[in-house]
């Protein structure tokens, strides 16, 4: 993938994840034309510590999640896409992620083969409109995850 500025901005930003959190690691990724793949790493997640004051709403999210941090991640890149657009306020990414947990080094490896692989298969993906030639990262297509 040649990733335009689009791109850019969403790779510089995934890149900063573990400079933000260190409680997390970055293994294999890909930057796609309309969304990324990524495998996280949580370390030192303190199990059995409590992460947040127990004063707050039930309904806050905790920052050590992998929920907060895909919702961090997002929030970055769409601040940087929009003025790149000029368009404050849109939306860029889908609502939700997918998520799979790794338990083990044979699993592990396949799905850093999958990453890898992902941009040989854009041909095929669904949400294709004929991208060849396309640079990477297009804001105008749908399913942005």
């Amino acid at each position: 993938m040649r990733l335009n500025s689009i791109g850019k901005a969403v790779e510089e930003e995934w890149l900063k994840t573990p400079i933000l959190r260190p409680n997390v690691g970055l293994d294999e990724y890909v930057v796609m034309p309309n969304h990324l793949h990524g495998i996280v790493m949580m370390t030192d997640c303190g199990r059995g510590v409590l992460r947040y004051a127990p004063t707050l709403s039930r309904f806050s999210s905790p920052s050590q999640t992998f929920g907060a941090i895909v919702r961090g991640f997002k929030s970055a890149p769409t601040k940087r896409i929009n003025r790149l657009r000029g368009t404050p306020g849109q939306p860029v990414w889908q609502r939700n992620y997918y998520e799979h947990i790794i338990r083990d080094e044979r699993s592990l490896h396949r799905i850093q083969q999958y990453v890898d692989n992902n941009p040989q298969r854009w041909h095929m993906d669904r949400y294709n409109p004929e991208a060849k030639g396309q640079d990477a990262f297009d804001p105008r297509l749908e399913g942005i995850a």
